[in-house]
């Protein structure tokens, strides 16, 4: 098999004509450059130089054997590159994310990435959590943003991110209804959450018995944008990221549901097997912490400023009384 630190040794006593000059350059003996062409020959089974030649001169196979050692350490060389610079990273990367943060943060995190990398090609896969996560463990993807608990700690490594408020919403033709009926709440209209194998359904479940909801109707649904439609179309009480549906509670599209109770953030981490590049992901993690951090950010400066015109439906689960309020 052939040695780098062999080849190397014979590139440059080819490209200086001596040993002692290779040796020089290679921080070697003498005798060490010599018995490393020595065994190079050995293995390749014929002569590359000619020792009696002044200076050194390869033989008739050592000056085609020579072109090709000098592509394999260049190769070797741009191969070793890889880990001295992250910023040029240029495999695919195979990235996985939840709906949610498809739909708010995700287009910028993109635009930087691969500003960052501009060799970087992506492979997205969109799907739920504990999907993302088996993929992850299974090698089929690299880094997922995604909640985290489904996979073995001390195969992982991961970084939080900005959690999402959580909201209850309605159609503004409920509004009334809400607002005179004291059994509405919880009762008539039915919930619509994401799919049964996503936390927040669970989470959703475990909070309306909470405040004494029983036997409450869930549609579960897969999509969020398709939760969004059927809120806004008045089939029930959306449950969702409130960052999401900013612009259609601004148009009056939705009311939120004032809750006596707030419903559980969605906290979501960046993850990767700690058995991959650990410098790149890291710098992938960073970058999403910041991306997610700015969209927070923003979205909560749209809720507190004077032009944002909320619309809201207080409701009580204990006394099942409404009461719509506009401002």
């Amino acid at each position: 098999m052939l040695d780098f630190k062999e080849l190397e040794a014979f590139v440059w006593a080819v490209r200086l004509g001596s040993f002692r000059k290779a040796a020089t350059r290679l921080h070697l003996t003498q005798p060490s450059v010599s018995e490393r062409i020595s065994r190079l020959e050995t293995t390749v089974g014929e002569l590359l130089l000619e020792r009696a030649a002044r200076p050194i001169q390869p033989t008739m196979r050592g000056r085609e054997f020579f072109v090709h050692a000098e592509r394999m350490l260049h190769q070797r060389d741009e191969a070793m590159k890889l880990f001295d610079d992250e910023e040029a990273f240029s495999a695919p990367l195979r990235l996985g994310t939840i709906e949610t943060i498809a739909h708010s943060w995700f287009p910028e995190f993109m635009r930087r990435l691969t500003e960052r990398y501009p060799r970087l090609t992506i492979e997205l896969t969109v799907d739920y959590s504990p999907v993302l996560n088996e993929r992850l463990l299974g090698n089929e993807l690299d880094i997922v943003l995604a909640m985290n608990g489904y996979s073995p700690q001390k195969q992982i490594e991961y970084e939080s991110l900005s959690p999402y408020e959580m909201g209850m919403f309605v159609s503004p033709r409920h509004v009334k209804v809400l607002s005179e009926s004291a059994d509405t709440w919880g009762k008539q209209l039915p919930f619509i959450s994401f799919g049964k194998q996503a936390r927040p359904y669970a989470e959703l479940v475990s909070y309306l018995a909470e405040l004494g909801v029983a036997n409450p109707r869930i549609h579960s649904v897969s999509t969020l944008m398709t939760i969004v439609r059927m809120t806004t179309e008045g089939l029930g009480i959306g449950a969702l990221p409130v960052a999401t549906v900013l612009d259609e509670w601004q148009r009056g599209e939705l009311y939120r549901l004032s809750l006596p109770v707030p419903l559980p953030a969605m906290h979501y981490d960046v993850i990767w097997r700690n058995a991959n590049h650990p410098r790149f992901c890291r710098g992938v993690a960073r970058l999403a912490q910041q991306c997610a951090c700015s969209y927070a950010q923003a979205r909560r400066a749209d809720m507190t400023t004077t032009l944002f015109s909320g619309r809201w439906v207080t409701a009580s689960a204990s006394s099942g009384t409404t009461e719509a309020t506009h401002y």
